[in-house]
């Protein structure tokens, strides 16, 4: 029996084109250098999917020479609304790889820089990752960019296909009182778990009335904002489930996420656990899980925020009620030392007040006087704090105390195809 068959054309495999090195910060947040044309120095960019574009910081753009541009389109980040200007056709350098023809878009990132302890000299986004198939290698280290084409992805991981319109965005559920459809952006750039609009929470009706909610600060484009911290008892990403996952609720004034559009959005603390493969001309994003995957969130609270200013660590505002609050801290106060270790660096400061619930001892500066204090840190899971003595009682009666670490169920999932 005659038979006939029709051509397939397919795309030419893709080629590793460059790999780098990166730097975490708090949250998993990814930051690669990269060099700006001619110049010598290299800049600190963070590789954010939450962003429509490519950014440089505006005192980077000052100290480079180069001339400040007039604002002409507003820009929208958590934190508020700002007019940028464009400084345009400039090129990219990372490694081997040239990215030219791009258009900077210019912002004030002062307040990440004083967060992360580093200067944040930009930020890339879609301008830069629509151009290449990039792959993150969270264990390793290792970023590498590679040429749009044919690609056969790994055994035992899980492909995504977002909706992208510069920026990608998905459905998935989350489940707390009951479970709910959960429509959500894909951000490396964000170093937490999950930030779920208030709207989203009081519309759904899924997170449970009586969850504890401790407020906190958060930071982004625009500045500082109020947000609230709790837990919810299930995240579903694919076929991986989370449990007992942090999610931070704010209230979107700037209607950054046009809701009902997108409910919230899934950051880097999530996507850590998986090396990832991101595709944006094939509208993919495959995940696979890597050794960070059963790593326990942090549910430690203690109302304190951390800034390095003028090569000083100091305290940002706290929240009234919180444990800092209690503990008789100031916003300004600057922090010398924590459990007795001086010389901290701004990132071990913020890690010494992670994942542990005691009491933290902490010393520090106000109006040129050395104070001590005592943080008593909230376990946000129980909203409970562990006193020394309790802790000493504890183990004299020979009994062992766990933090409440999430679980986490993965389902198998077949290889892809």
């Amino acid at each position: 029996m005659p038979c006939l068959s029709q051509e397939t054309f397919m795309d030419p495999p893709s080629k590793e084109i460059t790999k780098i090195p990166f730097t975490q910060f708090t949250g998993g947040v990814i930051v690669f250098k990269a060099l700006l044309e001619n110049f010598p120095d290299s800049l600190n960019f963070i590789l954010d999917s939450g962003s429509g574009g490519i950014s440089l910081d505006s005192t980077t753009v000052a100290n480079l020479g180069l001339s400040p541009p007039e604002p002409e389109r507003l820009v929208r980040g958590i934190g508020g609304i700002r007019k940028v200007g464009f400084i345009n056709n400039k090129t990219l350098i990372i490694n081997q790889l040239i990215v030219s023809n791009l258009n900077f878009h210019v912002i004030d990132y002062e307040i990440l820089s004083a967060l992360y302890g580093e200067r944040i000299d930009g930020i890339a986004g879609y301008s830069l990752l629509s151009r290449y198939i990039v792959k993150i290698d969270y264990e390793k280290k290792i970023l590498s960019f590679w040429s749009n084409g044919t690609i056969k992805y790994p055994k035992g991981g899980y492909l995504l296909h977002p909706q992208i319109n510069l920026i990608p965005f998905s459905m998935t559920s989350v489940k707390d009182a009951k479970r709910k459809d959960f429509r959500y952006l894909l951000d490396i750039g964000a170093g937490l778990s999950t930030l779920i609009s208030q709207d989203y929470i009081e519309d759904s009706a899924f997170l449970k009335s009586k969850r504890k909610k401790y407020l906190k600060q958060g930071e982004g484009i625009g500045g500082k904002v109020e947000m609230y911290l709790t837990v919810m008892k299930e995240l579903k990403l694919g076929p991986y489930k989370f449990r007992n996952v942090p999610v931070n609720i704010f209230d979107d004034t700037y209607n950054l996420l046009s809701y009902p559009n997108l409910g919230g959005l899934i950051g880097n603390e999530i996507f850590r656990r998986f090396n990832c493969i991101i595709n944006y001309r094939n509208k993919e994003i495959f995940l696979k899980p890597n050794k960070f995957y059963t790593d326990p969130f942090d549910y430690a609270y203690s109302g304190i925020e951390l800034y390095l200013i003028d090569g000083n660590i100091l305290i940002g505002d706290i929240p009234k009620g919180s444990p800092a609050d209690k503990a008789g801290l100031l916003a300004g106060d600057e922090v010398i030392a924590v459990n007795k270790e001086f010389g901290l660096s701004l990132e071990e400061l913020k890690q010494s007040l992670q994942g542990s619930y005691l009491p933290v001892k902490i010393i520090i500066r106000r109006n040129g006087e050395l104070m001590n204090k005592t943080i008593k840190i909230i376990n946000i899971v129980n909203g409970k704090s562990i006193s020394n003595q309790t802790m000493s009682n504890t183990f004299r009666e020979g009994t062992h105390i766990q933090n409440q670490h999430n679980s986490r169920e993965p389902i198998s999932v077949p290889p892809q195809k």
